[in-house]
């Protein structure tokens, strides 16, 4: 149990970060698509765009996070040397890979449908690839058990970012002033200085983290560099494959839906701006990613390590359910994080919770292979999943549209999920509370049920009734595994 408390603790202060960054960063989607509406296609630049970005970021770390944390952890290597090869890494195919995109920039931007805006893939690919290096020293931050700087930094970085889009979008053009001259005569917004933002953002949050890069001083291992890349390349696969998951269809839509390349645009920034409601479970899952990692190899000595991962499992799934039940029992409020012209695509924000919910237990149950350096099945498993996600996209995209994308990542993590619980079971037996888990999710979804039942009240009604529901998942949560006497700081009251 303290052990789960010393997880529980990292995992709060990561997630309230998390939270609090992603609120902050969630203040851009209202900005955004209301200066960009739908049926001009500018949001759905930006979420093409950042479809490519999240593929680039998994190519560009190839995995090295996962396999950093192996083997600072691993007996006989020295951990300051892996740091610094690790950094050194990073660094060479980052700078080498941004040369190689710059030179060939223009057939690159036209293959992937913006050759009028080079600039766009530019500038981005530029941003990515700085992130990537800066991965490491934040994965450094996270080995050393620092969640406080970690999430100060990040949180820096988002408020920036709200900063100068607040400034382009809406300020400088109110005032009419424009003293860099990045407007036309009629103020027209460009989305690209979108992307200029996010640059900007990264080279400070690389600047800010001159302590940590201080650690290229010792030196390259280069035998430490074979066994880093010979454990790393199936994560890579796993990763790219992962990833798809996420991204492919928001690649997708553009060649596959049955209409004008700006109808394709205007679809798909309805679905991505829609799904940012959904992730919620995301930061969930991210914060829980960045404790629960570092937490998971340095326990693996332990002799009750299994039960531990066992307990966490269901923690993060029970939690996960109570979000999802909060954030469908609140959609009619949330969904003025986005515009008004966006609202018709808050149909798929049920299927893609309940995917990121998939998709973290898909992640709770990797670490059986990187314990056992099976990394090989992760690619497995992910690139299955991927093959899932991309045949339903090819053969639905086209009739059902954005629908299409939402059920595809269902499916694609389903499956992942599922052939990683099977097969890990075989190689590393881990007793997992399946009765309990079930209960919770059967449960959930009756809820769930409930809730889509009362959309047809009054507002303050339906929320009334959507509270009682969620409150009563809570009391069920209590009754059985999270008793109040156990809560820190509050908990000595309810003890008798």
């Amino acid at each position: 149990m303290p052990n789960l408390k010393s997880l529980a603790k990292d995992t709060a202060i990561y997630g309230l970060s998390s939270i609090v960054a992603r609120f902050i960063n969630y203040l851009l989607v209202p900005i955004q698509t209301a200066r960009f509406a739908a049926s001009g296609g500018e949001y759905g630049v930006i979420t093409n765009v950042y479809a490519y970005v999240s593929i680039l970021i998994i190519l560009l770390t190839f995995g090295m996070e996962t396999t950093f944390f192996r083997f600072m952890n691993r007996e006989g290597e020295r951990p300051e040397g892996i740091y610094s090869t690790t950094l050194r890494m990073l660094a060479t195919t980052s700078l080498l890979s941004i040369v190689v995109v710059l030179l060939l920039l223009d057939p690159i931007a036209t293959a992937i449908g913006y050759g009028d805006h080079p600039e766009y893939v530019g500038v981005m690919y530029t941003t990515v690839a700085i992130d990537a290096f800066t991965a490491i020293p934040f994965a450094y931050l996270r080995y050393q058990h620092k969640p406080v700087k970690f999430a100060a930094l990040k949180i820096i970085n988002i408020l920036l970012n709200i900063t100068l889009n607040v400034l382009y979008l809406i300020v400088l053009p109110a005032l009419r002033w424009d003293p860099l001259g990045i407007y036309d005569e009629a103020f027209t917004l460009d989305v690209a200085f979108v992307f200029y933002i996010n640059l900007v953002c990264t080279v400070a949050t690389l600047l800010m983290l001159y302590k940590e890069l201080r650690g290229i001083r010792f030196g390259f291992d280069w035998a430490a560099c074979r066994r880093m890349l010979a454990y790393t390349w199936p994560l890579l696969v796993m990763g790219v494959a992962g990833q798809l998951n996420q991204a492919a269809s928001q690649i997708l839509f553009p060649y596959l839906y049955d209409g004008s390349v700006e109808e394709a645009r205007t679809q798909l920034g309805i679905y991505g701006a829609c799904i940012k409601i959904a992730m919620i479970m995301v930061m969930i899952t991210q914060a829980f990613r960045f404790a629960y990692e570092p937490f998971v190899f340095g326990k693996s000595k332990d002799r009750d390590n299994r039960e531990t991962y066992a307990q966490a499992m269901k923690f993060y799934l029970i939690f996960t359910l109570l979000a999802f039940l909060s954030v469908m029992g609140y959609l009619d409020l949330l969904k003025y994080i986005i515009g008004e012209s966006y609202w018709e695509g808050l149909r798929v924000v049920p299927i893609v919770m309940a995917a990121e919910i998939m998709f973290g237990v898909f992640f709770n149950l990797s670490f059986w292979y990187k314990l056992t350096d099976r990394t090989i099945w992760g690619a497995y498993f992910s690139g299955i999943g991927a093959v899932v996600l991309i045949a339903i996209d090819v053969a639905l995209i086209p009739r059902y549209g954005y629908m299409a994308c939402a059920w595809a990542g269902f499916a694609a993590y389903a499956v992942s999920m599922l052939l990683s619980y099977f097969i890990g079971q075989h190689y590393y037996k881990i007793d997992y509370p399946l009765t309990d888990m079930a209960l919770y999710v059967v449960v959930a979804a009756a809820l769930y049920v409930g809730m889509t039942l009362t959309a047809s009240l009054p507002l303050i009604p339906q929320l009334a009734v959507n509270t009682l529901l969620i409150l009563a998942f809570v009391a069920l949560i209590v009754r059985r595994d999270l008793p109040l006497s156990s809560l820190p700081v509050v908990g000595k009251y309810f003890r008798r």
